[in-house]
């Protein structure tokens, strides 16, 4: 039988049963790897039982605060032999129901806080014949069972079998471009960290990515495999972000850049004890340089490293060692065999030289993945055997990687090719500026001309044409935006990107309303 994610549970387990796994800061409620393992074995028969069968795919629609029951369940259902699909709790009903619906999911883990949006999008999820509430009452959604009836007598070890090929995950995509797709994930591409025996440290990482994202879906087992357990923050705050630190003490933590830029900016990030870290990773979205600075600053002991990784890429990895962060600032590191990166002109298929920016494609030989009940949508993006990522980026002379934006993002002003990412660099570096976004917008003489959306840092007051000029004197006079919003916040999505349709959406709003 092929090699799972879930037997990563079992070593651990069968090793150190009484290690605590997964502590969830803000319920204050913690798990051993024996009673993961165990409560697993349960519900995995209770799905079984419910009528689950192989291959069939299961929802988990469990915000953060439920993290517990919602690693138990990531497990369950892999030993039911089942296919697990993490929804995004903040989609509206039609979105839950577009997507459980393509996913044709018989059986859906929820909570009683859920459950009306459920119920609202059952109609287009007709095979939906099972719902599991993890509190209170079952609900009155037909089929519905509470987490007490749900969890089988027997905790002995289950498995259906499962072979390498057979649907792990059906991972959504973030569609921040337009509808999510599903990325199949299999058994054989599912992880980054091969499964084994490894010595229990009694360290932690600490992050607060939502499970349903790639981030972090990721989190669930690759702490284990370094012998380390994960401090979950449901909901991020950087006060308490920074009480964690202090009082936990974890070695590791995974940010996304917003996370970064409201802990470097917040008053006790100079004077709070970061002395236990030895490795901070930032992704999800790209980085700003005066964030990056401000970390390593800080944080002289630690490595600081800016990921870059997609749910279609699966287990695809840059790598950077500390000495390199600043020497090559912007850099996302250089790419870890088997993966493979090549740049090449948008639209082509011409490899592009060092130094040169393009469309990246990334190719994991023996690694590849698809999308799920999409042959056109797969055969596009994975054209010729290489994932078209739709980032515009470059390699250098030493081969790191460097991402400059989205071929969407790109901005054509007048003829000049603009990436909103130079642009909103620029803006980082203004001292009033907290928060930072750009886009392109309609201009009839030069096609598209640059929109500026800054959030303030607390107490401070921007003038919209002061922050154009503060840009003028630091870009090229067709960079600078010739239109800048103050707004209270950016709008994003569970992990961490901008939204930006809502940006344009807002800027229609405001031109109505004028």
């Amino acid at each position: 039988m092929t090699e799972l994610l879930v037997d990563q549970l079992r070593i651990m387990a069968h090793h150190y049963p009484d290690a605590v796994a997964y502590h969830d800061l803000d319920g204050d409620r913690s798990i051993t790897f024996e009673r993961w393992h165990t409560d697993s074995s349960r519900l995995a028969r209770g799905l079984i039982a419910a009528g689950v069968t192989k291959g069939d795919r299961v929802a988990i629609y469990l915000p953060s605060e439920h993290i517990i029951a919602w690693i138990i369940t990531y497990a369950a259902v892999h030993k039911a032999g089942a296919v697990a699909v993490p929804a995004n709790t903040r989609l509206a009903p039609r979105e839950v129901g577009a997507i459980l619906g393509h996913a044709e999911v018989t059986a859906a883990v929820t909570c009683e806080a859920l459950v009306p949006t459920l119920d609202q999008a059952r109609p287009r999820v007709p095979s939906l014949r099972t719902t599991i509430t993890v509190d209170g009452r079952p609900g009155t959604i037909p089929g519905a069972r509470s987490w007490e009836q749900a969890l089988d007598h027997d905790g002995d070890d289950i498995q259906v079998p499962l072979n390498e090929g057979d649907l792990a995950d059906i991972m959504y995509t973030s569609g921040t471009t337009g509808l999510p797709k599903g990325v199949a994930v299999r058994h054989r591409n599912a992880a980054l960290l091969p499964n084994g025996e490894v010595p229990w440290s009694g360290h932690a990482w600490l992050q607060g990515s939502p499970p349903f994202t790639f981030a972090g879906i990721s989190f669930i087992y690759n702490p284990m495999k370094l012998g380390m357990s994960c401090l979950f923050q449901a909901r991020f705050d950087a006060d308490r972000w920074l009480d964690h630190v202090e009082r936990h003490r974890p070695t590791a933590t995974f940010l996304v850049p917003a996370m970064a830029r409201l802990l470097t900016t917040h008053p006790r990030w100079p004077s709070a004890d970061l002395s236990s870290l030895t490795l901070v990773s930032v992704g999800s979205a790209p980085l700003p340089p005066e964030t990056l600075v401000a970390l390593c600053d800080r944080l002289p002991g630690a490595t600081v490293t800016n990921s870059y990784g997609m749910t279609e890429a699966g287990p695809a990895y840059c790598a950077m060692s500390r000495e390199e962060v600043l020497k090559r600032i912007g850099s996302v590191g250089r790419p870890m065999p088997p993966m493979e990166v090549r740049i090449v002109a948008p639209g082509t298929d011409d490899d592009l030289p060092a130094g040169e920016q393009g469309e990246v494609l990334i190719r994991m030989p023996g690694r590849h993945r698809e999308y799920y009940q999409d042959p056109d949508a797969t055969a596009r993006t994975w054209a010729g055997g290489w994932l078209h990522t739709g980032d515009i980026g470059y390699l250098d002379g030493d081969g790191f990687l460097y991402i400059v934006g989205r071929m969407k993002e790109v901005i054509i002003r007048g003829g000049h090719n603009v990436h909103a990412t130079d642009v909103e660099a620029v803006l980082y570096e203004h001292p009033g500026v907290l928060e930072a976004a750009v886009v392109g917008i309609p201009h009839e003489v030069l096609g598209e001309d640059i929109a500026a959306f800054v959030v303030p840092r607390p107490a401070a007051r921007l003038d919209p044409e002061e922050v154009s000029g503060f840009c003028a004197a630091r870009l090229a006079d067709y960079k600078v935006p010739r239109r800048v919003h103050v707004i209270d916040s950016l709008p994003r999505n569970a992990t961490g990107k901008v939204l930006k349709g809502e940006l344009l959406d807002l800027l229609t709003t405001t031109q109505e309303d004028g």
